[in-house]
């Protein structure tokens, strides 16, 4: 998929799931859930044991119905080995050009990890499609409207405290999207394989966003 059509379709979807430290033999149930919840877009961290696995396994179980990425590239190698996994796009809670640059060398989007102005002008300017903005659980909806207002021409993805209770004021803000980790896929419900929790939580953040 080209890297506009990525963004395009982040755009419409608002929101990425993101697996952080779920069991491997678990991840595929929870990933079938989050789809049944509407969800679109997966991200498997880096940092989860068997992630790029789970990536591999995912766009072969999964085919068009989902579009699966890799979380918390920090490098270029992780960006190597995510692609050839599978990855249909990149995130990172850092912003690094080499890894940018090797998205577009190979037409997949990268979206890293920023905080400051500068840091979001230097991440647009490498050649990313959307930046994501971390940590919003501390930076807040303020934040986001305030930095916007200079730079909203560069498409933002709030990541980290998006809630029920406040993800239509990060959107009402100006971002893109949202990610969505522990709100979404919630531990104890992934302990206790209680599936149907996680797609109803999935079905109402996917009707929130929209």
């Amino acid at each position: 998929m080209a890297v506009n059509a990525m963004l395009e379709t982040l755009k419409k979807e608002k929101l990425v799931a993101i697996l952080r430290g779920v069991p491997e033999d678990r991840a595929d149930p929870v990933a079938e859930a989050l789809i049944r919840g509407g969800v679109r877009l997966l991200e498997a961290t880096m940092n989860t044991d068997g992630a790029l696995d789970m990536i591999s396994r995912w766009r072969q179980r999964f085919g068009d119905r989902v579009f699966v990425g890799a979380g918390t590239v920090l490098d270029r190698r992780m960006a190597e080995e995510a692609v050839a996994a599978g990855a249909q796009f990149l995130i990172s809670p850092n912003l690094d050009e080499e890894v940018v640059a090797y998205g577009l060398d190979r037409g997949i989007d990268v979206w890293p990890g920023v905080m400051t102005p500068t840091e979001i002008v230097r991440a647009w300017k490498a050649g990313a499609s959307a930046v994501k903005v971390f940590p919003t659980a501390s930076l807040g909806v303020k934040y986001i409207r305030e930095v916007r207002a200079p730079l909203g021409h560069i498409p933002m993805i709030a990541t980290g405290g998006v809630s029920l209770d406040n993800i239509r004021d990060f959107l009402e803000a100006g971002v893109v999207a949202v990610g969505l980790g522990g709100n979404l896929v919630d531990k104890n419900a992934v302990r206790e394989g209680r599936y149907d929790d996680i797609e109803q939580t999935a079905r109402r953040f996917v009707e929130a966003a929209r």
